[in-house]
């Protein structure tokens, strides 16, 4: 299983961590990018053993973004049999345009659950995946010993979870736990109080805004191939929001306590997978 060949396309932050894990496991790992400058710093920093020239691999991760993952996957030419597997933050979109057209390879949508505030390549790190959760769709016409490969990928790179579901449900779940978040945190560092607020500011502050510089051509795109779900999700939160408005706005306290106690319990109870007919999850150490 260690002599198979694998290529990463795409060299950034997330491409280069996917690389170093997988040479920290004993594999052999080629490199692919847009532009120049990160395969030379990929190959300098040994996080690479080649760059490749052709796309002759076992397995291909496709680490660009959905429109640019489509045109890379539309347009190179791949070993028969092998699995192809993109790892964008949406799945659907990416799943519908592969099976579009019959395909000589085989494929996996993954996406890796973890990440910095930060980009590029220089910023990958080894153990960026150790303990994190990796999230894998699968449909009717996922082939299964793909799927078994990509799982035991997804353990040699150092993830602790585990998590299958279909692009569907990917989607709607990562509006709510990713997306929204990304949101709330641009919408709120554009109250004019956040001028000379130095000072009063801890730990809440730092949550609050922690994703709010994030590449906003990255996650427009992202946005935009999820957002069915994405506006569904700011829907419920503006609707939680405007209750509790209109609650502070009326001084009714008896109503406003039960609303926050209703969150506090809502947050309590909540289990850290709630598993449906549609999603599994493994714990992998």
């Amino acid at each position: 299983m260690l002599n198979m060949k694998i290529c990463v396309a795409g060299l950034g932050i997330i491409g280069g961590s996917i690389c170093m894990s997988l040479k920290r496991a004993g594999y052999a790992v080629a490199g692919w990018n847009r532009s120049e400058k990160p395969l030379k710093y990929a190959i300098e920093n040994k996080i690479i053993d080649e760059r490749a020239e052709k796309f002759d691999y076992d397995v291909v991760f496709v680490a660009l973004p959905p429109e640019a993952a489509v045109r890379f996957i539309d347009t190179q030419v791949f070993k028969d049999g092998s699995v192809v597997a993109d790892i964008c933050g949406v799945k659907k979109f990416i799943e519908d345009e592969v099976y579009s057209k019959p395909r000589n390879f085989n494929y996996v949508g993954c996406h890796p659950m973890a990440g910095k505030e930060v980009s590029g390549i220089e910023n990958a790190c080894v153990d960026l995946f150790d303990n994190a959760n990796m999230v894998i769709t699968r449909s009717d016409k996922t082939d299964k010993p793909s799927l078994d490969l990509m799982r035991k990928l997804t353990a040699d790179m150092g993830f602790k979870y585990l998590v299958e579901c279909s692009a569907d449900t990917h989607d709607r779940k990562i509006a709510y736990t990713s997306q929204l978040a990304h949101i709330v945190s641009n919408a709120y560092v554009k109250n004019k109080e956040i001028d000379g607020c130095l000072g009063f500011t801890g730990g809440s502050f730092q949550d609050m805004t922690r994703i709010a510089g994030v590449d906003e051509e990255v996650w427009s795109e992202l946005y935009l191939k999820n957002a069915q779900s994405l506006s569904e999700s700011i829907k419920n939160l503006t609707d939680a929001l405007n209750e509790l408005k209109e609650t502070i706005d009326s001084g009714d306290s008896q109503k406003l306590v039960r609303i926050l106690h209703n969150g506090r319990e809502r947050f309590e109870n909540c289990k850290n997978f709630v598993t449906d007919t549609d999603i599994f999850v493994q714990k992998l150490k």
